[in-house]
């Protein structure tokens, strides 16, 4: 039961919460522990919320997910986890992050709450409703910026890294439903509603569209970012940055894969080489070219 309850927290979706780690990153605090281990804390807590998320949505869902030919096998749907079980280590989960929040800041734990409650509506209403179910999705992923944010005395973070933020996770939220319309075909409804709202061409549209921003915004951030201090070393890393949206632009629109994109995250090498390349290019430009 207890490993059940673990694949339930879904750890493989803990990735997603490295966009609480971005204000500590790009203010140039990453080697100062003062900053680090609150932000590392916030990130584990983060962790632990999404994970209370995630069992509260398989509680709800377990009907519909006995339908789907993958989230069958989740362990609330199939069984291995009595309900009761998740409703329990739900709460405690729940009590056990706002309650250590507090060591982090109130605000951290006002951040964790909306995230808490939005998710809930998220489950019940609003991931039923076209465009709506994706810009949920895409809040979720700026709470976390934001969490990130009031964990630390940010000095000089750049408001242009929430309009990356927001474009990045509408990218994947866009690339996500195309990927569940291109796998579930002629019954996508059967399995998420919302699909039914959504076309391939219209979600290649979409795509289009934040892809777009995604680039226009993040290359305004390495001209104006406040930590480049004139410097515009910056703008080597927008190739790592076009090589990774044109690569899971790829995966999702040839290979038909991104229906999980922390699964092509911890898969897909190519992705993850630039990724990689991009994350040492940012260390140098920030940590070691200043010095």
């Amino acid at each position: 039961m207890l490993l059940a309850f673990i694949k339930s927290m879904r750890p493989r979706q803990w990735t997603k919460n490295v966009f609480i780690l971005a204000p500590l990153v790009f203010d140039g605090q990453l080697l100062a522990l003062n900053a680090l281990i609150p932000t590392l804390s916030a990130f584990i807590l983060f962790c632990l919320l999404s994970s209370t998320v995630y069992i509260f949505n398989d509680l709800f869902d377990a009907e519909s997910d006995r339908k789907h030919p993958q989230k069958r096998n989740r362990p609330i749907a199939s069984g291995q986890l009595p309900t009761r079980a998740a409703i329990i280590g739900l709460a405690i989960l729940l009590l056990l992050t706002l309650g250590l929040g507090l060591f982090i800041s109130t605000k951290f734990v006002i951040v964790e709450i909306v995230y808490f409650l939005m998710n809930i509506a998220y489950t019940l209403w609003l991931k039923h409703i076209p465009l709506i179910d994706v810009f949920t999705i895409a809040a979720g992923f700026v709470l976390r910026v934001i969490a990130g944010v009031v964990s630390i005395q940010v000095q000089q973070f750049s408001p242009w890294l929430y309009v990356l933020m927001t474009m990045l996770a509408l990218y994947l939220g866009f690339g996500k439903r195309r990927a569940e319309l291109a796998l579930l075909a002629d019954d996508s409804h059967s399995f998420r509603r919302v699909l039914e709202g959504y076309t391939i061409p219209l979600l290649d549209q979409l795509i289009v569209i934040v892809t777009s921003g995604v680039l226009v915004s993040y290359s305004l951030y390495t001209f104006l970012a406040p930590t480049a201090d004139g410097n515009h070393a910056l703008m080597l890393t927008i190739p790592f940055v076009l090589f990774s949206f044109f690569r899971y632009l790829y995966l999702v629109q040839v290979k038909n894969i991104g229906g999980a994109p922390e699964e092509v995250l911890l898969t897909d090498r190519p992705l993850q080489i630039a990724i990689l390349l991009w994350g040492a290019s940012i260390f140098i430009i920030f940590y070691i070219l200043p010095s």
